[in-house]
């Protein structure tokens, strides 16, 4: 997970803390919205997915200001909009969401192949603009 982090850091422009808690907080919602077969098959390709988005799912992230609350009222918070308030809680602007979605889907890829990242992609409505 260290080189995933590194790399969303670089490619983002953002602090390695601030990369750690992006990424865990997108392993956790892929967990959550994402279809079970291909995200258990990109998470066993990635060492320490699993305990990443299981600790970024613990996190209660507070509501994220304005995207927070556009999430809340797109069904409690929850979806791509519940994401993006999450992140905008830990200080990411919709750039650096992008720059973080692109690099961790990149990862992805390279570790899981691209069957398995696209049936998650394909499954999560507007996700693509993020990958």
């Amino acid at each position: 997970m260290e080189e995933l982090y590194s790399r969303v850091a670089q490619t983002a422009g953002i602090d390695a803390g601030v990369a750690q808690k992006a990424v865990g907080q997108i392993l956790a919602f892929l967990k959550k919205e994402g279809p079970a077969e291909p995200v258990a098959e990109v998470f066993g390709k990635i060492p320490g997915a699993a305990e990443a988005a299981a600790a970024a799912g613990g996190e209660s992230g507070g509501g994220g200001g304005l995207m927070g609350a556009l999430g809340g009222l797109m069904g409690g918070g929850g979806g791509l909009m519940g994401l993006a308030g999450k992140l905008t809680g830990i200080g990411l602007g919709m750039g650096e969401m992008q720059s973080v979605g692109k690099e961790v889907f990149a990862y992805a890829r390279e570790k899981a192949g691209e069957d398995a990242v696209g049936q998650i992609a394909g499954s999560i409505p507007g996700l693509g603009q993020f990958i």
